[in-house]
């Protein structure tokens, strides 16, 4: 066995090795909970859930964190604009909403999400807000060292000074003279417009609550010093794995990697990029009317459809949303749920055969063609090649009445489906008393119809399977009669 995974720090591709044997470290950025989650959240989470899921089968003990950024200027901003809901101080007026219940109240839509779509709760997962004494002194430190000053216009500001670290531009591999500073970043009181803020002098205007005393003024922290923070505290000053998504690199990832560096932390052996999410080729935009939020998603296609297409990419790749991209998942989805209902009838399983909750006991053995996909670099496209290979290959057995065969590749699959996360994701309620009274009837149909087909009534036989499939169960023939599964997604 040798993991194998992309570095964006060194730009290829290179074997793992933890730091500790037997144990991971991983930190990926969660979300700035302002809205509702986007596709992009979702895609990232998913593919962070695939690699802790992959390490997990592997055996190494992994300890995850996903922190929560709930203060930043754009929830600030938000809150300003928004009105509490469902709360009226008087008959007729209502109270604009505490920046903190809109973080909250947005957090707790991003769980839903992560919930729903089967992505595994973190070890932990810190709010930016719960870190506030590990934030003063990393500022500290920083300062005592040289990389860090406070804003030389008293505005209680303390900014990273860019030029005191070589590094600078590393993780992207830019140089700092080719650098612009943001175009919305104040250049007031620094020494370098590209300097970057640590630490945020409350402003006027701004709610009392938004800000916390300090050395140096009551503020608030900058975006990039509260997941440097939050990552030493939880998992140490060096660590295996830092991931996000592609557009955080800079500067986001580029300057926590700074800081970190520069106060004397090792920080990431490895740093994990995930890739766009694109509709028909193009940017998603608002502005252009052309996104798909992950709750439309959920609209047209069930959970776990919907986490098949997000997942369904090598992680670094664009993934490209298409009108046909969920109906084509779903199909996808449907023939691996078939083969698990018939293999379960077939087999005598005891669940009366629901794909959703087949075999999960504890991993078995996946295929070596599946591992050694996912060893390299979390080849998800030629795992599920693999799987749907296998549930070929079961579909097969079973037609030949070779069980012993038809037993493994469902053993195989379902192993195949919970290291992907895709029976983890929400599924309906199993209602064991409406499966067998729908087994019954649909037998019955399934016999009628065979009966009609040996005495030649096509239309009668036709008519038979049209209405089971208006009723969602797909018939399919083969040598040994016909089998049924329900349609899905």
């Amino acid at each position: 066995m040798t993991l194998r995974f992309y570095d964006t720090a060194s730009a290829e591709v290179r074997d793992f090795v933890p730091l500790v044997p037997g144990k991971v470290s991983l930190y990926y950025c969660g979300a700035t909970v302002q809205g509702m989650p986007h596709v992009g959240h979702i895609r990232s989470a998913i593919a962070f859930d695939q690699l802790t899921r992959w390490l997990q089968y592997r055996g190494f003990r992994v300890t995850a964190v996903r922190n929560v950024t709930d203060i930043d200027d754009k929830i600030l901003a938000k809150s300003a604009d928004s009105f509490a809901p469902d709360f009226e101080d008087e008959p007729g007026t209502v109270r604009e909403e505490e920046w903190w219940a809109l973080a909250y109240r947005y957090e707790q839509e991003f769980l839903k999400a992560y919930d729903t779509l089967g992505v595994s709760r973190p070890t932990y997962e810190p709010r930016a807000t719960g870190h506030i004494p590990e934030m003063h002194a990393l500022i500290q430190q920083l300062i005592d060292r040289g990389h860090a000053y406070p804003a030389l216009d008293d505005s209680g500001d303390v900014y990273f000074d860019v030029r005191s670290w070589a590094k600078y531009g590393s993780l992207t591999r830019q140089k700092l003279d080719d650098m612009q500073g943001a175009p919305d970043a104040d250049p007031r009181g620094k020494k370098d417009p590209r300097d970057f803020a640590l630490w945020k002098g409350h402003k006027e205007g701004e709610p009392t609550t938004a800000g916390w005393a300090s050395p140096w003024g009551t503020g608030r922290p900058g975006w990039h010093l509260e997941c440097s923070a939050m990552v030493t505290k939880y998992l140490g000053s060096e660590f295996d794995i830092h991931g996000g998504g592609l557009d955080l690199r800079f500067p986001h990832h580029e300057n926590e990697m700074a800081q970190s560096q520069a106060a004397g932390h090792g920080f990431a052996n490895f740093w994990m990029h995930n890739g766009m999410v694109t509709y028909a080729g193009e940017k998603m935009s608002k502005s252009i009317g052309n996104t798909v939020s992950p709750a439309e998603m959920l609209e047209l296609a069930s959970p776990r459809v919907v986490r098949y297409y997000l997942g369904q990419a090598q992680y670094r790749s664009v993934l490209d949303y298409q009108p046909t991209s969920l109906q084509e998942a779903a199909a996808a989805m449907e023939r691996i749920d078939g083969f698990i209902s018939r293999a379960v009838r077939t087999l005598g399983g005891a669940d009366g055969g629901t794909p959703a909750s087949y075999g999960l006991a504890s991993y078995g053995i996946v295929p070596d063609a599946f591992a050694a996909a996912m060893d390299d670099d979390l080849n998800v496209p030629q795992a599920l090649a693999v799987l749907h290979d296998t549930v070929r290959a079961g579909n097969t057995a079973l037609t030949a009445g070779e069980l012993d065969a038809a037993r493994q590749a469902l053993a195989s699959v379902t192993d195949m489906l919970r290291v992907l996360g895709l029976n983890d994701a929400a599924a309906p309620a199993v209602d064991e008393q409406g499966n067998t009274a729908l087994g019954v009837l649909v037998e019955a149909q399934l016999a009628a119809r065979a009966q009609a087909r040996a005495s030649k009534d096509w239309a009668a036989s036709d008519a038979i399977r049209d209405t089971l499939a208006a009723a969602g169960v797909v018939v399919e023939d083969g040598p040994d009669g016909a089998s049924w599964s329900l349609k899905r997604g």
